[in-house]
């Protein structure tokens, strides 16, 4: 018996931790290092890399990616991608996804976990067509299940759901237990199920330490036959983080389990990270609550970047003693809406949504542009459905909302030609148009930047000259 591992140190793991707001020169020392570890896989892009590079880091995402495919050419690089969203918070159209993914993979990647947040898989489809299409020998397509609980996530439900992942041509599945909530038996029930429909498939498990099932939940899962499981390397895990690598490594390794990994190379791996993580932890960036255990998530199923953007939220407005009844409002509201799986953007929706009922002493005085565009079918098809008074409130009497995703044949190749015009100069690649396609003010301020520290350059250049 053989189980994989995905480390996620470059990526989830920190992002979990300290908001992602690891630099590269903090970890490029030890990339040739991780290139011999035995990964099955590291993930080190998407998700909040992108937009935090950006906005936090003065860094070109996609020199971020390139470097670290040349320090790391035998290990597979993976990245999570949102599906239509790409890695920002709207439905982008169809050439724009199609372009994304030809660059990501153009730079290093090999590996794309791709997902949606309400897993309307009408909405992962374009990504896939394009893995296909620009991928060679080491690209592998990762169709990605966001996991929650509720009276309509069934075993049954989420069997069915890996069955279309299947067809739709994924070459492995992924179950995203983005709050940390599945329990063993929950694991047990599922992943048995899974392999006994669909037993020649690479399944994969994604958990976070949230909840403190994190490690009983991997290893029942192993028991089970999940064939990849996510870790971090121990100094950046537990808390809302992963498990930890060398843990789960020992502890399968007494099972007799093979797993490939060198065990010296992955305590390297750590003892690197060791002052990095000390570093965050002194000047405040990682919070002793990010590592906590916070037994909540599994009533709520709030997962802990939701949870801590909620509380900023109500400190900024100097209304922290409503956080018990936000924290009691999310279910009520998630309900309403068809129970959402709280996963980027659906979880900042929710708990804003909630905040805002509780704040404004009446549910649903107020809702949200974001929200209003859920209910109008803008993000997809939801679970279950919607609360109908709800929906009558933001679609009328008698309003349906769409059944069709709204990204359809829109392939005019329009955001392009805008972006380009826009940027004139300052753009000298595709990857630059791509970045201000999805981060506007973002890329536009780096690309500027980049320029003028250029400029100056140049100038003591020939100054020294």
């Amino acid at each position: 018996m053989k189980v994989q591992f995905t480390e996620t140190v470059l990526r989830d793991a920190n992002q979990s931790l300290m908001a992602t707001r690891l630099p590269y020169a903090d970890f490029a020392d030890i990339l040739s290092t991780m290139d011999k570890a035995g990964y099955y896989s590291v993930e080190c892009w998407g998700g909040a890399t992108f937009d935090s590079c950006l906005r936090y880091l003065n860094e070109d995402p996609w020199e971020r990616l390139r470097k670290i495919r040349q320090a790391m050419p035998n290990t597979r690089l993976q990245m999570l991608l949102r599906g239509q969203n790409l890695l920002g918070y709207k439905h982008y159209h169809d050439d724009v996804v199609e372009k994304f993914v030809e660059l990501s993979i153009k730079n290093g990647i090999d590996v794309i976990r791709i997902f949606d947040a309400l897993n309307d898989f009408r909405n992962i489809r374009t990504a896939l067509e394009a893995t296909k299409k620009y991928g060679n020998e080491r690209t592998i397509a990762s169709g990605c299940i966001s996991y929650t609980q509720s009276p309509v996530h069934t075993v049954a439900k989420y069997i069915e759901m890996c069955k279309e992942l299947k067809s739709m041509g994924f070459d492995t599945i992924c179950f995203k237990d983005m709050a940390g909530t599945m329990s063993p038996n929950e694991a047990e029930n599922l992943i048995k199920g899974v392999k006994d429909a669909l037993s020649d498939t690479t399944l994969i498990l994604h958990t976070h330490c949230t909840t403190g099932m994190a490690y009983m939940t991997l290893t029942k899962a192993v028991a089970c036959g999940i064939d990849v499981i996510d870790t971090a390397t121990s100094c950046f895990s537990n808390g809302t983080s992963q498990a930890a690598t060398e843990t789960m490594f020992y502890a399968l390794q007494q099972y007799g389990i093979e797993t490939g990994l060198d065990e010296k190379v992955i305590n390297a791996v750590n003892d690197f990270f060791k002052p990095v993580k000390d570093k965050y932890t002194s000047n405040g960036m990682i919070s002793p609550k990010s590592m906590a255990t916070d037994s909540q998530a599994l009533v709520y199923k709030v997962p802990g970047g939701m949870l801590s953007n909620m509380i900023a939220n109500l400190k900024d407005m100097n209304a922290m003693d409503k956080f018990d009844e936000a924290l009691l409002e999310i279910p009520g509201v998630r309900a309403d809406l068809g129970y959402p799986p709280l996963v980027t953007p659906m979880s900042q929706m929710v708990g804003n949504q909630a905040v805002t009922n509780i704040l404004m002493g009446e549910r649903y005085k107020a809702v949200s542009n974001e929200v209003k565009a859920y209910i109008r079918g803008e993000y997809g098809v939801a679970p279950a459905p919607v609360s109908a008074e709800l929906q009558k409130k933001i679609l009328g009497e008698g309003g349906q909302p769409i059944d069709c995703r709204i990204e359809d044949e829109k392939r005019t190749g329009q955001e392009f030609a805008d972006a380009k015009a826009a940027l004139g100069d300052l753009a000298r690649t595709e990857e630059d148009i791509m970045s201000y396609i999805c981060f506007p003010q973002q890329a536009e301020k780096f690309l500027k930047d980049r320029q003028a520290a250029e400029e100056k350059r140049v100038k003591y250049t020939i100054v020294e000259a």
